[in-house]
């Protein structure tokens, strides 16, 4: 196929341009699918959003799209492999979306999809069903102004990355022949601020468990048995109080071993980033801390430091007014946030003697994991693939991306490393303000814009590479 010069993406770029309303509608269209894959309840949202992914892949001109059964929710398989002796690049995205809860946050429902000021309020717009959508968008683009892409592209879309990814290791273990490629961008991620370009170089690991402490074998009465009875609510505190010391650090023995330092190059970024610890705070609706970290501690503990988090307790009652219970049992979901050289079950395992350890006598203990956990990832800095995602992005956003860490998990990295051999890019258009865990999450419909110009040059340029050795 014959492709303009480098830099030429006039007439794709013009397409996108010209179709520009019908693109936000479709991304609106895909919003208003409920598909939660934490709740079962949301599973028809599931199947809804697998064949709402599964068609536009086909209607962009995939000739194989495939979805593909995982053991957990179904992912998505497209490829064009059409261009023979030019590169393989495997595209990753997720169509599933966290809950919506608490609705009553909400401005406007989280499934009913509303603009205001350029931006897009739903939950999903954000993480990841916008960002999802450029790349779709952009093979569609070549396609119908070139008749195909210049390089091969394979697409793997996930239906449980917002609950862990349990599926994710072996499906592409299985599949590994069939998603072999020369490099792996991830629509996923997401810019660090707003106002200042980013590149993710590195991102934490995710160990997710669930704590629960067992007293009586049914609810008491707080007045018949209450200060002989065992109270979980008491013990369960009480041991989730020790797992950290004073300045809020993770105080479990063996919790960081193996840790490895983290890239100088990012160091350098946290101390260029002018960031303002006491805007920060601000943003979160916190008070502010005395003393106030500065910016390198702040960032440092965001992005380079494990940690151990509560993300939700529960037991006896909690509704409107009293009911006068000793509960029966209380737990506490968990999840830890890993950096390099941490091993998820090692980390476990440290937990687990700690809590074992600290539980108070007459009471049950019982430990329950989501999925085996995914280690922490980090890019080689030398990674060709990296420097043309950064000559792109100043191009598009008219400034040099810095290198940063991402405090959060997309455990891909990982993964496509131990099963394709392929380094990852993280080329998403998202932005870490937009409250894609929280109600109101939304999208800058600008950054979809300019998402879409970016991936163009980047299927552009990517072809530019030489022949594939993986793949097509």
């Amino acid at each position: 196929m014959s492709r303009p010069a480098r830099g030429e993406i006039g007439d794709v770029k013009a397409w996108l341009e010209s179709h520009a309303e019908a693109m936000v509608e479709e991304l609106k269209a895909f919003c208003r699918i409920e598909s939660v894959s934490t709740d079962p309840a949301y599973r028809a949202g599931i199947t809804a959003a697998a064949d709402f992914v599964a068609d536009r892949l086909t209607r962009a001109g995939f000739p194989s799209v495939e979805i593909v059964p995982t053991g957990g929710h179904p992912a998505i398989v497209a490829e064009w492999c059409e261009t023979p002796g030019a590169p393989t690049i495997l595209v990753y995205g997720h169509y599933d979306v966290q809950p919506p809860d608490p609705l009553e946050k909400w401005k406007t429902p989280p499934f009913e999809p509303d603009i205001r000021d350029d931006r897009l309020y739903a939950r999903g717009a954000s993480d990841d069903k916008g960002p999802l959508m450029v790349p779709i968008l952009v093979a569609e683009a070549f396609s119908r102004t070139r008749g195909g892409l210049p390089l091969n592209v394979k697409m793997f879309v996930e239906g449980e990355e917002e609950s862990g990814s349990p599926q994710l290791s072996p499906t592409v273990a299985r599949l590994k022949d069939r998603l072999a490629a020369d490099l792996v961008v991830s629509a996923d991620g997401a810019m660090w601020r707003a106002d200042l370009p980013s590149v993710t170089v590195a991102s934490r690991g995710l160990l997710a468990f669930d704590v629960t402490v067992g007293g009586a074998g049914k609810d008491l009465h707080s007045g018949r048995h209450g200060g002989s009875a065992p109270n979980p609510v008491r013990a369960l505190v009480t041991v989730l109080a020790s797992l950290h010391d004073e300045t809020g650090r993770v105080a479990v023995e063996g919790f960081a071993d193996n840790t490895t330092p983290p890239d100088p190059a990012i160091l350098d970024a946290i101390r260029a980033s002018d960031f303002d610890p006491a805007g920060y705070y601000r943003s979160i609706g916190a008070p502010l801390p005395d003393p106030l970290p500065s910016t390198e501690e702040l960032l440092t503990r965001q992005w380079l430091e494990p940690t151990l988090e509560f993300n939700g307790i529960s037991g006896g009652y909690s509704g409107a007014g009293m009911k006068t219970v000793i509960p029966s049992s209380a737990s506490a979901k968990i999840t830890c946030r890993l950096v390099a050289g941490q091993e998820p079950g090692a980390v476990r395992q440290a937990i687990e003697r700690h809590l074992t350890a600290a539980m108070p006598t007459g009471f049950e203990l019982t430990i329950a994991g989501h999925g085996p956990g995914s280690a922490a990832f980090a890019l080689d800095p030398d990674e060709p693939a990296l420097a043309i995602t950064e000559d792109i992005l100043e191009e598009v956003l008219g400034a040099r991306p810095l290198r940063v860490a991402m405090g959060a998990t997309i455990p891909i990295g990982a993964v496509f490393k131990q099963h394709l051999g392929a380094p990852l890019v993280f080329f998403s258009f998202s932005t870490a303000d937009e409250d894609y865990h929280a109600p109101n999450e939304f999208f800058r419909l600008a950054s979809f814009r300019n998402g879409l110009i970016a991936w163009a040059r980047l299927f552009d340029r990517l072809a530019e590479t030489g022949a594939g050795a993986r793949g097509c």
